[in-house]
């Protein structure tokens, strides 16, 4: 794939914001981690002769899902990223990736800052994001993320509401107690409806019998079922159960992906720009996924709208085929921080903005509002 840059002059960044908001969401989301009623979310904003950038850090409150937290990522965009990038010169936003290789982990902290470059690009050269990112889509098809509910009922009503709404794919989360009878009770309830499970790492080998099982369901696929960082047991299990194994806390660079699909440690790749760490990252690995015949999909971690915008850009790339979690604004948000909120039509698509950058302007007097601290970083 060949990605298109068109300014003629190198992009110095002159300064760098960080800040965090608060937004409550519509109704809590509850995994195998826990439950989550609000979002502390950090944003970005990068600045080059009256030209802006924006990115958001995607990472959770808590260091469940990987090891950063919004605390983490403050500190090391602040202390770490901020000093790489500031008052350097660059030509494509590709090359903000390379300067970042020399840290170990952080990516959603590095995303934070390295997909604001790519926005910032984009803005400049009057063109769409999607399109530089070499997106060949003009919609993308949408599934949704059920979180674990108080009762079965509470449950089948959500799923109802999705099905009608036009989402594409319902997928829903299980734990050890909440899994097979809360799948069988879906089935009956919605027998041709395409379902897929997540676990977020909540079962081991010691549970295969209960992970054969699910087999019975017809399901699209079982996410990240073992250790968030496993791709041996990964391929054990794979090789015993007849459901397709999506890989997503395991995907963590292109390196870790290629050894995942060497391994047949699964048959499907969730792709998350933060959990990888940017644009660039993401690119390397939908192009090795492409290349291996492996499809992609693009999964959620409760974004507000720039976050969501950019995972729009990047879910127009031609091998993610399957529908991902990118949702509707008003799903998880009663007034998103983005000028138009994310909608999904009643096919359950998401149609493409032309409008140069992500075609989402950021609410900058909303998200001053809710800004509980703000810090710019200059030269």
């Amino acid at each position: 794939m060949k990605l298109q840059f068109l300014q003629e002059n190198n992009i110095k960044i002159e300064r760098l914001e960080i800040r965090e908001i608060n937004l409550p969401l519509v109704h809590y989301f509850e995994t195998s981690f826990g439950k989550t009623e609000k979002r502390r979310i950090l944003l970005t904003k990068i600045f080059c002769n009256g030209a802006v950038g924006y990115g958001e850090c995607t990472t959770g409150e808590k260091p469940f899902f990987s090891h950063e937290t919004i605390d983490t990522a403050w500190i090391i965009i602040k202390d770490v990223l901020s000093p790489i990038v500031i008052g350097k010169e660059w030509t494509a936003p590709s090359e903000v990736g390379q300067w970042f290789k020399q840290i170990r982990g952080h990516q959603m902290a590095r995303a934070a800052v390295e997909n604001a470059c790519w926005d910032m690009t984009a803005r400049i050269d009057n063109m769409a994001l999607h399109e530089l990112l070499g997106g060949t889509r003009n919609d993308i098809p949408c599934g949704v993320s059920i979180g674990i509910q108080y009762t079965p009922e509470q449950l089948l009503e959500k799923i109802r509401i999705e099905v009608e709404a036009g989402y594409r794919r319902i997928k829903i989360k299980i734990k050890p107690g909440w899994d097979y009878d809360i799948l069988k009770l879906v089935r009956q309830t919605f027998p041709d409806i395409t379902l897929s499970v997540d676990a977020n790492s909540a079962y081991t080998l010691a549970d295969i019998n209960l992970l054969k099982s699910l087999d019975e369901f017809n399901l699209l696929m079982i996410e990240q079922p073992l250790s968030h960082d496993d791709i041996v047991d990964h391929s054990h299990l794979q090789k015993q159960i007849n459901t397709d194994i999506c890989l997503d806390e395991s995907i963590t660079s292109l390196d870790k992906t290629r050894k995942a699909i060497e391994m047949k440690s699964g048959r499907i790749i969730n792709l998350k720009l933060g959990r990888v760490g940017g644009f660039s990252e993401a690119i390397k690995i939908h192009n090795y996924c492409d290349e291996h015949n492996i499809p992609v999909w693009c999964g959620g971690m409760l974004e507000a709208g720039i976050g969501r915008s950019h995972n729009i850009a990047m879910a127009t790339l031609p091998g993610f085929i399957l529908p991902g979690d990118v949702s509707a604004s008003k799903r998880y948000f009663e007034d998103d921080i983005i000028d138009p909120p994310v909608t999904v039509n009643k096919d359950g698509f998401i149609e493409i903005s032309q409008m140069p950058g992500t075609g989402y302007e950021p609410r900058e007097e909303y998200i001053e509002i809710i800004t509980v601290r703000k810090e710019t970083l200059p030269a």
